[in-house]
């Protein structure tokens, strides 16, 4: 899966994502202008030691995004503005899931040429939106959802570990 980022702003959303990515496989493309320096703390922070784990690319503008893309590539575009939610889409791997700014969304003019392609989280009416790193998660978890979580480990184990009791064990 690939994660587009068009004009972030807030380096700790950023960082969040690529940690996301991380976790997932999926690839990062970040258009500038960038609100941040790729070398802010805070986007590094939010990533903690996970930037080794992901790729991701960064293109000037997004006429370079569009023109480098596969003939055949499949791009949904998260917007409050959508006609269809998120879950109503079928994703396919290799797909793009592109998000906008976290104070303007993605621009109206590229959402009219794909309108067909807009999907939206569900909330109630009078919120703006959700963060931009949460929006990511929710759609992109539905896409891997779809695909069976192909290659994710799906089940965990306890590690045995000594932990200090709390009173709070009663309550459980």
């Amino acid at each position: 899966m690939n994660i587009v980022l068009v004009y972030p702003e807030i380096p700790q959303n950023t960082g969040n994502i690529a940690r996301t990515c991380a976790a997932t496989g999926a690839v990062l493309h970040l258009i500038e202008p960038l609100g941040f320096s790729l070398a802010d703390r805070y986007l590094k922070r939010a990533g903690l030691d996970y930037w080794d784990m992901m790729s991701y690319h960064v293109y000037p503008d997004l006429e370079t995004f569009f023109s480098g893309l596969p003939e055949k590539a499949r791009l949904f575009f998260a917007t409050t503005k959508a006609p269809q939610r998120y879950d109503q889409a079928a994703y396919r791997d290799g797909d793009y899931l592109v998000f906008g700014q976290e104070t303007r969304g993605l621009p109206e003019n590229l959402l009219s040429k794909r309108y067909g392609n807009c999907i939206r989280i569900p909330m109630r009416e009078k919120a703006r939106s959700l963060n931009l790193s949460n929006s990511v998660a929710v759609v992109l978890y539905e896409a891997l959802r779809q695909q069976q979580f192909e290659g994710l480990k799906q089940t965990g184990t306890l590690t045995g570990r000594e932990e200090q009791e709390g009173a709070w064990l009663d309550y459980v």
